[in-house]
C-alpha cells in the first residue's frame, strides 16, 4: 500500500498532517533509510483472557500504522505461561481483530513458534558466561533482590561453572526437577536502578500441558525473554507497547545486544483508561469467575466480545481510538467520548422502528373495530436511501406508560386527560377516560382519534406539544429487553475505602430486564446481531446468544441522549469564558 501524499510536496496546498509523536518517528525513520525504508510491526496479546477496548487501541495502532506507512503487522501470541492460557481465548482474539476491520494475511505467529530458538539463546548466554541456573526458591529470589532504595545481593549460585549450569539447564529442559527447584537467570547487575537489570528469571520449570506444544516442554521462558527475540526474530521495525513496559526496555535492548541479533525499535505509549470501566483482564476475570457477569461476553462487560454483542459497531470503536489519540502521559478518558462516537455511526446506519418497553393499553373508541390502515413510516431520516416501510394501525394500541400522567406537572407535555397528542406516523388523538384496577393503577386509556389528521398533521393548523411512538396490539411482537447501564458507580472503579476492593463499586442497577415489551411487527424476524434505534428510547441490539426462533431479546446498545456532547459543548463554554478574563 503507496504511503499518504506528504503535504509538503510541491503543488500540495493542503495544511500539513499534524503528526504524534508516532508518526513523527516513524516518518523520521523512513526518511533516515533505517530499517531500509521497510515499517513492520506486531499485536502480541497474551491469550490467557478476551481482548478488551484497550487492547483495540493497540490493535488499531499496530495494525493502523503499518497499512498507514504501507508495512505490515504481525499477529503473535505471546504463549508463554501454559497454566493460564487457552484455545478459547486465542479463537476470540483472532475474531475481535477481524471484527476490527483487520488481517494478518499469512504472518500469524505464536512465541511458542520459537521455542526451540528461545532455548539455544538461553544456552549462548549462558556459554558466555553471562546466564546461570539459580537454586533459590522464588521467596529468596524477592529478598535477594533488593528494594527501590536498597541494591540486591548476588546468589550464592550465581557463580557456578558454563559446565554446570550448560548441565543443570539441559536437566530441567528434560524434566528431572520438580517445579520451582531452579531457574535460569541472567547475569547483569544486582546493584542496578532498574529493578529489572537485577539478574531477571529467563526460565522456569513448569510441568503443564501447553495449548500447541502439548507436553513437549516443562521449562518456559518469560515474557521479558521471549518478547524482544520474538520481534527480533520476525524481523519487526517497531516493537509498540504500553508505558509499563518503558522501564523492561533496557532489559530487551541487554539481551538483544549480548546475543548480538537484530534488534527492533521499542516505542511506548499511554494505555486506554476509561471512566467507569476496569481494563485490568486479571479483574475481568476476577467478575467471570465469580458470577458477578454472565462471561466474557456479557454485554456489560468492556471486551470486544461484550461489546459486539451490545451492539457497538467497529467503525464506531475505531473512531473513537482514532479521538483519543497517543501520548507518552496516561489519561483517563470519559467514557461518554466512546457513546459519542457510537452514536454517531449507529444515528447514520441504524433503521428506526417503534418499541414499547413499558406498555399502556389504549384503545380508540371512535376507530372502527375490524379496521387495519397501513401507515408509511421513514426507515431512517439521516439516509434517504433507506427508504419506508409499512405499519399496522387499529383499534387497540400500546403506548409507553412513562408517557401518560392523570395529573401531570406544568411541564409534562405527553398525554394526560382531556391532552391532544401526535402519534407518530399516525393521527391526533384525545384521552377522553382512565381505567383503574382494584388498587387504583391505571390499566388502560380511552382516547378518540381525529381521522382527518392522517400521517401526524393537522389541516386546521393546530399544533399539539408532544409526539408519541405506539405499536398496534393486535401485530405486536413479544421481546425481552435488556437496559445496561455502567457496571461501576464510581469514575475510578480501582478507587476504594479501607477493607474494600474494586467490587464493591459495582453498579447493582447495571442491568435491568424488561418482559413483555411490544415491538412492530417488522422486528418479528429479527436475527441477531441487528441494529435499530427504537424510537425516542435509544439503540438497540438483537442478542446474539439468547435470541431464538420465536424469541426475541434485545440489549439497549446506548441511550439516545448524548452527553458527551454537552460535556464539550461545556468545556468550549468554559474555555472561551477563560480566554475572555485573560484579556
Amino acid at each position: 500500500m503507496p504511503k499518504k501524499p506528504d503535504p509538503k510536496a510541491a503543488g500540495d496546498s493542503r495544511p500539513p498532517r499534524s503528526l504524534d509523536f508516532l508518526r513523527t518517528i516513524l516518518e523520521d525513520d523512513l526518511k533516515t533509510g533505517r530499517f531500509q525504508g521497510r515499517v513492520q510491526t506486531r499485536f502480541p496479546p497474551e491469550p490467557n483472557g478476551y481482548l478488551h477496548i484497550g487492547h483495540a487501541k493497540a490493535i488499531c495502532l499496530d495494525f493502523g500504522l503499518a497499512e498507514e506507512y504501507g508495512g505490515l503487522c504481525n499477529m503473535r501470541f505471546d504463549d508463554t505461561n501454559p497454566t493460564k492460557e487457552e484455545r478459547e481465548y486465542m479463537v476470540s482474539i483472532l475474531e475481535d481483530v477481524r471484527w476490527l476491520g483487520f488481517d494478518w494475511g499469512d504472518r500469524l505467529y505464536h512465541a511458542s513458534d520459537y521455542f526451540e530458538q528461545l532455548y539455544e539463546f538461553a544456552c549462548q548466554l549462558i556459554r558466555d558466561g553471562k546466564a546461570y541456573v539459580d537454586s533459590l526458591t522464588a521467596t529468596q529470589i524477592r529478598e535477594f533482590r533488593g528494594t527501590l532504595t536498597e541494591p540486591g545481593r548476588n546468589s550464592p549460585y550465581r557463580n557456578r561453572t558454563v559446565e554446570e549450569n550448560l548441565d543443570l539447564f539441559e536437566r530441567m529442559r528434560n524434566g528431572e526437577f520438580p517445579n520451582g527447584t531452579h531457574v535460569l537467570r541472567a547475569r547483569i547487575d544486582m546493584a542496578s536502578g532498574n529493578l529489572n537489570l537485577r539478574d531477571p528469571v529467563m526460565y522456569r520449570i513448569l510441568h503443564a500441558s501447553h495449548p500447541r506444544t502439548g507436553d513437549k516442554w516443562c521449562i518456559y521462558p518469560t515474557y521479558d525473554f521471549a518478547h524482544g527475540q520474538s520481534d527480533s526474530i520476525e524481523r519487526v521495525t517497531h516493537s509498540i507497547c504500553t508505558l509499563e513496559f518503558e522501564d523492561h526496555r533496557p532489559l530487551y535492548d541487554w539481551f538483544l545486544e549480548n546475543l548480538g541479533i537484530y534488534r527492533s525499535q521499542q516505542i511506548e505509549f499511554a494505555r486506554l483508561n476509561i471512566t467507569k470501566t476496569i481494563l485490568s483482564k486479571r479483574k475481568l476475570s476476577r467478575l467471570v469467575k465469580e458470577g458477578y457477569v454472565s462471561g466474557w461476553n456479557d454485554p456489560r462487560m468492556p471486551t470486544l466480545s461484550g461489546m459486539r454483542r451490545r451492539g457497538y459497531t467497529p467503525e464506531a470503536i475505531r473512531d473513537f481510538c482514532a479521538k483519543v489519540g497517543v501520548s507518552k502521559k496516561d489519561s483517563i478518558v470519559e467514557a461518554q467520548m466512546l457513546e459519542h462516537s457510537l452514536r454517531r455511526h449507529l444515528n447514520q446506519t441504524s433503521p428506526r422502528v417503534m418499541g414499547v418497553l413499558r406498555p399502556l393499553r389504549v384503545v380508540i373508541e371512535n376507530y372502527p373495530c375490524d379496521q387495519v390502515e397501513e401507515l408509511t413510516a421513514i426507515n431512517n431520516p439521516e439516509c434517504p436511501e433507506a427508504g419506508v416501510r409499512k405499519v399496522p394501525f387499529s383499534r387497540v394500541l400500546y403506548l409507553e406508560r412513562e408517557d401518560f400522567m392523570e395529573d401531570p406537572p406544568r411541564r409534562f407535555f405527553r398525554l394526560a386527560p382531556g391532552r391532544e397528542v401526535r402519534l407518530r406516523y399516525a393521527y391526533f388523538i384525545t384521552c377522553v377516560g382512565v381505567v383503574k384496577d382494584e388498587e387504583g393503577r391505571v390499566v388502560e386509556l380511552r382516547c378518540t382519534y381525529d381521522p382527518a389528521t392522517r400521517g401526524g398533521d393537522a389541516p386546521d393548523g393546530r399544533r399539539v406539544k408532544a409526539t408519541l411512538h405506539w405499536v398496534s396490539a393486535t401485530h405486536a411482537v413479544n421481546a425481552q429487553v435488556r437496559l445496561y447501564d455502567s457496571l461501576f458507580t464510581k469514575d475510578n472503579p480501582y478507587e476504594v475505602s479501607t477493607g474494600s476492593d474494586f467490587i464493591s463499586n459495582l453498579n447493582p442497577d447495571s442491568l435491568k430486564v424488561l418482559e413483555n415489551c411490544k415491538l412492530e411487527p417488522s422486528l418479528a424476524d429479527a436475527q441477531g446481531g441487528r441494529r435499530v434505534q427504537f424510537e425516542r428510547l435509544g439503540y438497540f441490539c438483537v442478542d446474539s446468544e439468547d435470541s431464538s426462533p420465536g424469541r426475541l431479546v434485545f440489549n439497549r446498545t446506548v441511550t439516545l441522549r448524548d452527553a458527551w456532547a454537552k460535556i464539550r459543548k461545556s468545556r468550549k463554554k468554559a474555555t472561551r469564558k477563560r480566554r475572555r478574563g485573560r484579556r
